[in-house]
Order: structure tokens, then C-alpha cells, then sequence
């Protein structure tokens, strides 16, 4: 009998990272299944930011790597890299939108740079779906200084989506917003990866978001992943760390830093 196996969508392998004497990440190691939506948590310096950039291919690591759907990002030649990537959608911490655009051509940027054989219509009719599929229907002409916090996070979302990405990445969706925001930018991404069947990564610092969207959380530290499991089993990790961060308390190794 042959028994099926399942590699990563995402695996992340021995990654080092340092700039300067300060080392960021220190041999992280993790896959993401097909499928699965997992959060990585951490406060902050801990090395989130820099994990996310390296599973996007905007960082090379200096030891390890980073392989998505088989394709190692470091080793890889500049077009499979370059096409891996494409097939992987990153939506930025505060939506990081263009100022200067409209809704529309924010959501269209990645269409018309990538797939140039689309034409108007197409490209038209694409930005109007992917903003209905974070609820954003009929804003299109408006300007990202006309927006809401949570709503130019939700068409940095639409943005990320336009190419029919299988993995989404999402930095920091929740920061600096109220409750409702928080709870509707939850929902999103819940539906994102139900509707649209993409495997998702999400950093962020919000355990509410983290438990209310995730299969699997993995806890940063100082560098290194000190817990990944399934949301109760996160909750129950032995780990001091993990469980003064649940807590909202201080360890007691970095008392004396504060």
C-alpha cells in the first residue's frame, strides 16, 4: 500500500537573518499545508516583518531557505522565482496603497503589469469582482485618502487577490484599528480563504485575530519559533513565553529591559 504524501505549500528551512551585528531571525523552521491558514505571533522586534518578507522573496536569507510550491526562492532561476512569486499575494502593513490612484488602478496595477494580454474590459471587470469579494462594491473612482483604515486595508486585500494568487500573505491587517474594524477585517480573510481556497500566512501581534482565523499558530521569539500548533494547543503550550504573551504580561527574563 502506498501512502499519499503532502509536502508543504510553504516551507520555510533554517532561515538565518542578520543585519549588522543584529541577528533577526535565528533558524526559523516551519511548513504551511495547502489550504491552511496559519498566524505567526510576536511582539514586536521579534522578526515577523522580516519572516514575511523572505516567504514573499523581498529577503534572502543568509543561511536556510525558502521554498514555495517547490520552488526554492533562493536557489531558483530569476523567471521560476519571479513566477513562484506571482502565484502569491501579499497585502502590506496599512494597505500601502498608492496615493495618487484611484481605488480602480490600485487594484488593476498588479493586472496591467503582470498579465499585459489583458485587455480594458477584462482588466475592468476583474478589479469589480475582487472588490466585491472583500465588500467593497462600487468604490472604485475613489481616492485611498477618501478611505477608512479598514477599508484601504480591505483593497490593499482586493489588490492582492487580482491575480488569482493560491497564497495570500497578510503583514500586520488589524494594527491601529477599533474592534469593528478589527472583527470585519477577520471576517475577510476567513471568507478570502474559504471562497477563493488559498492557503494563508498571517502576521500579526492580535491574538483575537490570530485565534479567531487561524488552523495553526506559531509563536516568534528573539528570532526562533517557540510554539506552532492548533489554536488549543497554542493556548495550552508550556512555554513561559507563550503564556505571558496570552496573558498580556511581562516575562520575567525582560523585566529588566523595560
Amino acid at each position: 500500500m502506498v501512502t499519499e504524501v503532502h509536502e508543504p505549500k510553504i516551507s520555510v528551512i533554517g532561515v538565518v537573518k542578520s543585519f549588522g551585528d543584529k541577528r533577526v531571525l535565528d533558524g526559523v523552521d516551519f511548513g504551511v499545508m495547502a489550504g491552511e491558514s496559519v498566524v505567526v505571533v510576536g511582539g514586536s522586534g521579534a522578526g515577523k516583518t522580516v519572516l514575511i518578507k523572505h516567504m514573499i522573496g523581498l529577503l534572502q536569507p543568509d543561511e536556510g531557505r525558502v521554498v514555495m510550491d517547490g520552488v526554492d526562492l533562493k536557489t531558483a532561476s530569476p523567471q521560476a522565482a519571479l513566477e513562484a512569486r506571482k502565484r502569491c499575494g501579499m497585502s502590506f502593513q496599512e494597505g500601502a496603497l498608492f496615493d495618487s490612484m484611484t481605488v480602480f488602478d490600485n487594484v488593476a496595477f498588479p493586472i496591467r503589469r503582470h498579465r499585459r494580454d489583458v485587455g480594458p474590459r477584462a482588466v475592468a471587470a476583474r478589479v469589480r469582482e475582487c472588490l466585491g469579494l472583500v465588500r467593497l462594491a462600487g468604490i472604485e473612482g475613489k481616492m485611498p485618502a477618501e478611505l477608512s483604515g479598514g477599508m484601504r486595508r480591505r483593497v490593499g486585500f482586493a489588490r492582492a487577490i487580482a491575480l488569482e494568487p493560491g497564497i495570500l500573505l497578510f503583514d500586520e491587517p488589524t494594527a491601529g484599528l477599533d474592534p469593528i474594524n478589527t472583527a470585519a477585517i477577520a471576517t475577510v480573510i476567513d471568507r478570502l480563504r474559504r471562497e477563493l481556497l488559498v492557503t494563508v500566512v498571517t502576521i500579526t501581534h492580535d491574538l483575537s485575530l490570530a485565534f479567531r482565523i487561524a488552523d495553526r499558530i506559531a509563536m516568534i521569539r528573539r528570532g526562533r519559533i517557540v510554539a506552532f500548533g492548533e489554536p488549543e494547543a497554542f493556548r495550552a503550550s508550556p512555554d513561559p513565553y507563550v503564556q505571558a504573551f496570552l496573558n498580556g504580561e511581562v516575562p520575567q527574563d525582560e523585566e529588566e529591559m523595560l
